[in-house]
């Protein structure tokens, strides 16, 4: 070829590619709904790709920049995607009109944990949904607690070891190891002995995290072709992750003959279901269409693995944000310590289920701290059918995704005044109660919202009163002005562990 031709060809080749994978980005604006200007091939999601941003605060810049727009048109990647913002089309979505939106819009390979209660289709998910909410009734919980307090116990005279020298500490890395034994303990009934030199099972599980919630390129894969992760039977995460989880429950399970052992943890759970091979959903009508699955050792793995993933790193994120929050507002944490102080007087120091429930401020702190940081940005759904927003000309289509952010919605002024300021004071009673439902999201809303939110709450309530009982937060030199979200994290998670000193209470 003549050397004249060269430029000609990658002019070409430069062309057809430009044309490929900007192929989609007039569809928004065919049809009349604003957004963005979209990047070629990265669409609006270009530092969130390159790993400079946090996907979250991605939909939350764009969420501000269109104040009184319903709806927006976005890209993730070539895709085009809806962002919603208003809050009676969120609901409808959600909750008034969830049989349309059942899907999250993520699947990968069953065999690959992909059949796990986060992720799965809405078949699966509905049949998993319906067996596994009894673990989280009142009466489970409360048999959780000893299990949580022993941990608290154990937890707490590492904090006194390590402060006696140095009080300022990475405050995330710190209630991780709590989360980690709890969640170890509650779940997969493994004792965690060891906070000080490590355990040999907490090493692997601190492994297994940082592939977990670590953002792969698979996820930008599965954005530019939908579905293309479950037609390949390819996972989201590494081979040795799959085979941890297997092997994990095929060690519990072998320890326990394969029978509930009484502990009634979510692997007694497990094997209850398990003798019955196949499980089914619940009717509610006889018109309702009744899905069974099959509960092979790839289902339980990936129940495992999502039991784990939740209960661990969220709860310890959430603490993390609290703990920093504390420490920036000293008026509201020395209200906090009042109330711990005399609720726990009151119950003769003892902590149980009750004495976590007589603690009312505390759910006001822990609330106002997950509006300020919600942990899963964006949440999403995927349309099962094509689907006209009511009292708009806007139709989502089939297998077509929509967005919406916690974040820019628990961010806004017009649902939250001075949205910045730390106010518990928010979540009392009346003033929550008169809010749209759909106003605070960090749990999701609707039936496809967090399983697991009351044993997080539990979770971390009885971690926090532990510690604030004996410690105050302070910040330190090394405490950032604002936190910083992990680019490379899929949930929100600050960047640098967060520095706060602990200082030992004196009365």
């Amino acid at each position: 070829m003549s050397l004249i031709y060269i430029p000609l060809v990658f002019t070409a080749l430069f062309y057809i590619l430009y044309r490929y994978f900007t192929r989609t980005f007039n569809y928004w604006k065919d049809r009349g709904i604003t957004g963005p200007d979209p990047i070629p091939f990265f669409g609006n999601i270009k530092d969130s790709t390159f790993r400079r941003e946090f996907i979250g605060e991605t939909f939350v810049k764009i969420y501000k920049q269109y104040p009184n727009e319903k709806v927006v048109g976005v890209y993730r990647m070539t895709t085009p995607c809806l962002l919603i913002r208003d809050l009676d089309i969120i609901k409808h979505i959600m909750i008034k009109d969830f049989n349309k939106f059942t899907d999250r819009g993520i699947e990968f390979s069953k065999e690959g944990l992909g059949a796990n209660l986060f992720h799965a289709d809405g078949d699966t998910w509905k049949v998993l949904r319906a067996r596994f909410t009894p673990l989280f009734t009142s009466e489970k919980l409360k048999n959780m607690v000893y299990l949580m307090t022993q941990r608290g116990e154990k937890f707490l005279q590492h904090v006194e070891k390590i402060t006696l020298d140095q009080p300022e500490q990475k405050v995330h890395t710190l209630v991780q190891k709590y989360t980690m034994s709890t969640i170890s303990a509650c779940a997969f009934g493994i004792d965690i002995k060891n906070f000080e030199d490590g355990d040999k099972i907490m090493e692997s599980l601190y492994k297994i995290d940082s592939d977990i919630f670590s953002a792969s390129f698979a996820f930008e894969l599965d954005m530019m072709y939908p579905g293309l992760l479950k037609k390949l039977n390819a996972s989201l995460f590494p081979k040795h992750v799959t085979n941890f989880f297997h092997s994990l429950v095929a060690g519990v399970i072998q320890e326990r003959s394969g029978k509930p052992s009484n502990r009634k943890d979510f692997m007694d759970l497990i094997l209850e279901l398990r003798q019955q091979k196949n499980i089914y959903s619940y009717k509610k009508t006889d018109t309702d269409k009744q899905t069974y699955l099959e509960l092979t050792d790839s289902i339980i793995a990936a129940q495992a693995f999502v039991f784990f993933a939740a209960g661990y790193e969220t709860s310890a994120t959430t603490m993390s944000f609290m703990l920093y929050l504390l420490a920036k507002n000293q008026h509201v944490q020395d209200k906090l310590l009042a109330e711990i102080d005399e609720v726990l007087k009151k119950h003769n120091g003892e902590i149980t289920y009750d004495t976590i429930k007589d603690m009312t401020y505390i759910e006001k702190v822990f609330d106002e701290t997950l509006r300020m940081f919600p942990l899963v940005e964006p949440l999403q759904r995927t349309a099962q059918e094509d689907y006209k927003i009511p009292d708009t000309d806007i139709t989502i289509k089939k297998n077509q995704m929509v967005l919406i952010t916690p974040r820019g919605i628990q961010y806004d002024p017009k649902y939250y005044p001075n949205p910045e300021v730390f106010d518990p004071e928010r979540f009392n009673p009346e003033t929550a109660g008169e809010r749209h439902p759909c106003a605070y999201m960090p749990f999701g809303v609707g039936p496809r919202n967090c399983i697991g939110m009351r044993f997080a709450k539990i979770q971390s309530r009885i971690c926090m009163v532990m510690l604030l009982s004996k410690f105050r937060v302070e910040s330190s030199k090394n405490t950032m002005k604002e936190v910083r979200f992990h680019p490379k994290r899929l949930v929100m998670t600050p960047a640098d562990g967060i520095m706060l000193n602990l200082v030992r209470r004196t009365t």
